[in-house]
């Protein structure tokens, strides 16, 4: 049966609880013909939150009561983004992905996050088939990942033949880890067809030309492109705009919750666009009815939990606290925010886990500076083992890995706006004098604090940087270059500068600066896991003496 491909009304499904509860679905019950495509994204290991796996999994189990053709899809960035991802590497939501029967999935920006070797291993504890027609490598020795990717895959359904196609963002290689891109010489051998909009689009319509040409019926493009405006050119409604032959695309990767909307291809005609949300907040129910009709919607606040896969979850869930008292490192020496009184320093004086933890910023990351703010430095970490949760404890919100392009003027900048309110005395009162959450912590950088000189930085009414005067207690501040030595900032040169997605990008604690520059690493690696592979990767598990005490980078006066 050939599907006649009409422009087709977009059916927007809102559902209540009751309804679910009383077995019914965004388009009442299916008919035995009809194909339903189940999808999710950027679920970023939110296995029971919300409606969580097991409703998933109820939800699927409802629907396969009505009809023999159901897919379940998701369109990536599931396997990072929670500590359940972190101890285990992203195997225990794989697994979990395995068990609630995934078909098809893409890889998202952040599945890269674990590395080339450990993806490959995560694909296959998926079970789904990963489809991805735009990942390119140019390497002499091919990842073992990209022998188990497929551009598309055409599914016969009764009479009906459906093509799913996976597209990637192009953004994976600055929102992930940017060396696992590189070879060993430091050259790029990944790309996702990324030059421009132009390549990223060819590239998908010779995949759909080639499914046509083999007779789906139905094109559905798997995509984690998102439809965020600086994502431009490579979002989701681009790729419909200058696209032809698909029929709905399902996205992923801009959190964005699109129940369904009508996008008009290089032909002018309609294509369905849809998006879940993020975490498991909706399902996404693409239906390809029995008289040809496509309808999409999302399904929220699904009441029912398969019980076989809740049971699983919570033996998942002892398995990973019982990993979060593991050990994967050790330290000879106390790694603390407060003084040997117990006042709290990290918001206005160097420390030595305020080294370590910029240091892993610049370390993992290959950025000249790194800049961490104190106040999201929140546990100390004793001479001894150093477990999963110690380091969780350390950095506990989740923010995500930053590099940007910044001036040495930004740098100084930034440097007094953070120093505002240091004061020489520090250990006065119940806690430090002079705290400022805004403190940085600072890896490839030496300077001076002169409390002697009063602050000259104006913020605005919700302290927000606006200016500094002439007059700077910020004074001789040196770079760490390649060679080991320290030469003097330039305030005119470009840096790059990591730190994470609340100071870099937001502006958190008014350090506003960075926030209009252009990123080399857009929200690649989880805070907490850049201390990870810092301490394991960098340190070979082990921190020495040289952390044991502040090594003199910030001096006060």
């Amino acid at each position: 049966m050939k599907i006649s491909k009409k422009k087709q009304p977009c059916l927007l499904a809102v559902i209540l609880a009751l309804v679910l509860i009383l077995g019914g679905c965004s388009k009442g019950k299916a008919n035995a013909n009809d194909i339903i495509i189940l999808y999710t994204n950027d679920v970023h290991c939110a296995v029971d939150k919300d409606i969580g796996y097991a409703g998933l999994t109820a939800y699927k189990r409802q629907c396969e009561k009505s009809t023999p053709y159901v897919a379940l899809v998701d369109c990536g960035d599931a396997l990072q983004g929670d500590v359940i991802g972190a101890v285990s590497d992203g195997e225990y939501p794989a697994e979990l992905m395995e068990r609630a029967g995934y078909d098809f999935a893409v890889l998202g920006n952040h599945e890269f996050d674990y590395g080339m070797e450990q993806l490959d291993r995560l694909m296959e504890l998926s079970g789904a088939q990963y489809l991805g027609c735009n990942i390119r490598f140019t390497g002499e020795d091919g990842a073992a990942f990209l022998s188990r990717l497929l551009p598309y895959k055409i599914v016969t359904y009764g009479k009906v033949k459906v093509a799913f196609i996976g597209v990637s963002t192009p953004e994976s290689i600055v929102k992930s880890v940017p060396a696992y891109f590189r070879d060993e010489s430091g050259r790029y051998v990944y790309d996702f067809c990324g030059e421009s909009g132009e390549a990223l689009y060819g590239c998908v319509q010779e995949n759909v030309d080639a499914c046509l040409k083999a007779g789906a019926d139905r094109v559905v493009v798997l995509a984690h492109l998102g439809t965020d405006e600086s994502s431009s050119p490579f979002t989701s409604r681009e790729l419909i705009e200058n696209t032809r032959g698909i029929d709905a695309v399902l996205d992923g990767h801009s959190h964005s919750e699109i129940p369904c909307d009508i996008v008009e291809n290089a032909d002018g005609e309609n294509v369905l666009l849809s998006s879940t949300g993020t975490g498991l907040c909706n399902i996404g129910r693409l239906t390809i009815t029995a008289n040809g009709s496509l309808q999409a919607g999302l399904i929220g606040a699904y009441p029912e939990k398969d019980s076989d896969m809740a049971e699983c979850i919570e033996r998942m869930e002892d398995r990973f606290e019982a990993e979060l008292a593991k050990s994967i490192g050790a330290t000879s020496v106390a790694l603390t925010t407060v003084s040997d009184a117990g006042m709290r320093l990290v918001r206005n004086r160097e420390t030595n886990l305020g080294d370590f933890c910029a240091d892993a910023y610049r370390a993992v990351s290959g950025a000249d500076i790194a800049l961490v703010n104190g106040g999201g430095i929140r546990a100390d970490i004793s001479a001894g083992e150093i477990t999963y949760g110690d380091i969780l404890s350390v950095h506990p919100y989740g923010n995500t890995l930053c590099v940007a392009e910044a001036t040495g003027q930004e740098i100084l900048d930034a440097l007094e706006m953070a120093s505002r309110f240091c004061l020489p005395n520090a250990n006065d009162g119940e806690n430090a004098v002079g705290e400022n959450g805004g403190f940085l912590q600072v890896s490839g950088l030496t300077y001076t604090i002169d409390t002697s000189v009063e602050s000259t930085v104006e913020t605005d009414e919700q302290g927000n940087f606006l200016s500094c005067g002439a007059v700077r207690r910020v004074k001789d501040v040196m770079v760490l270059g390649e060679d080991g030595g320290y030469t003097a900032l330039v305030p005119d040169k470009v840096y790059t500068v990591a730190s994470h997605n609340y100071l870099i990008k937001q502006g958190g604690d008014g350090l506003t600066m960075f926030t209009d520059n252009a990123l080399t690493t857009d929200e690649g690696m989880i805070d907490y896991e850049i201390l990870m592979t810092y301490l394991m990767d960098g340190l070979n598990g082990t921190v020495g003496d040289e952390y044991a005490l502040p090594q003199g980078r910030i001096v006060i006066k």
